[in-house]
């Protein structure tokens, strides 16, 4: 399947950027009247004729469109310490578009061995990633940020959001037990805490459609909001392990095995995709 991403859409009008138009022009030579799918990078898949090509710009329009084409039925924040090693960062974004995530944000640890990431670079990462998994949304990369500021951030995200506070649940994996609340396992916590929409039910108002989408009627209900925080190759520091659990986060392990960074965000983005399932 080809599946091309809208740089913009103007009603039932999609443009191509120039490395899609080029894509579509020059390598599959597509020609004016084709019919192509596109994604619009917000959940909706649509099938689409060229009015216009060239190898900087294809405009086509939309003749009908599948909304929460290849989504899931979680909202999945990872906020993950970039790793000294760069390209294995770049592995973990790859690996978790691919499985379904919504939300990645790099943020430095107390312990943190690196301090910047590459945006540009990622984001074309979580396309390439994005359109090999065949999904129609996009994956939101924030800008880094610390380990505390997140915490401060999130937790206000919580105050201001009635339904991500009463539908949020939040796991820092950590490599030590804290005094105040001891370490679960992780697939554990997911079971006993996390109610995902059942296949009979696939289609929510918040976004996720599933494979039924197009004879599903709506029906509202709420996607679990799920935060995975995993600490730099020093893991977390006792401080910010405390700050976490007093925002409201649950101290969780992976395992018996000690593993890198990059693997433990995958192992946790995985465990919640197959408890999906």
């Amino acid at each position: 399947m080809e599946l091309f991403y809208a740089e913009s859409v103007d009603g039932s009008i999609l443009k191509l950027g120039p490395e899609e138009s080029a894509h579509c022009a020059k390598v599959l030579r597509h020609r004016t009247g084709d019919l192509i799918q596109v994604a619009d990078g917000i959940g909706n898949l649509h099938n689409c004729r060229i009015l216009s090509l060239s190898p900087r710009e294809v405009t086509a329009v939309s003749e009908s469109s599948v909304p929460g084409w290849g989504d899931h039925s979680y909202r999945l924040t990872m906020a993950v310490c970039p790793t000294k090693n760069s390209e294995r960062y770049e592995w973990f974004i790859e690996k978790a578009v691919e499985m379904g995530v919504d939300r990645i944000v790099p943020v430095i640890g107390d312990h943190s061995e690196r301090s910047s990431i590459r945006p540009e670079r990622l984001q074309r990462i979580i396309l390439s990633a994005a359109k090999q998994s065949l999904k129609a949304r996009l994956p939101q990369l924030s800008e880094a940020l610390t380990v505390k500021d997140f915490l401060l951030q999130s937790g206000r995200e919580s105050q201001a959001d009635g339904i991500h506070s009463s539908a949020g649940v939040r796991f820092i994996a950590c490599c030590f037990e804290d005094g105040s609340m001891p370490r679960i396992s992780l697939k554990q916590a997911i079971a006993d805490r996390i109610v995902f929409p059942s296949a009979s039910r696939p289609y929510c108002d918040s976004g996720f459609a599933g494979p039924a989408a197009e004879t599903a009627s709506s029906s509202p209900c709420t996607l679990p909001e799920i935060t995975i925080l995993i600490g730099p190759e020093g893991d977390f520091s006792a401080e910010e392990v405390s700050a976490a659990i007093s925002a409201g986060y649950i101290p969780v392990h992976l395992g018996p095995s000690r593993l890198r960074t990059e693997t433990a965000a995958v192992v946790a983005t995985a465990f919640v995709y197959n408890a999906s399932l």
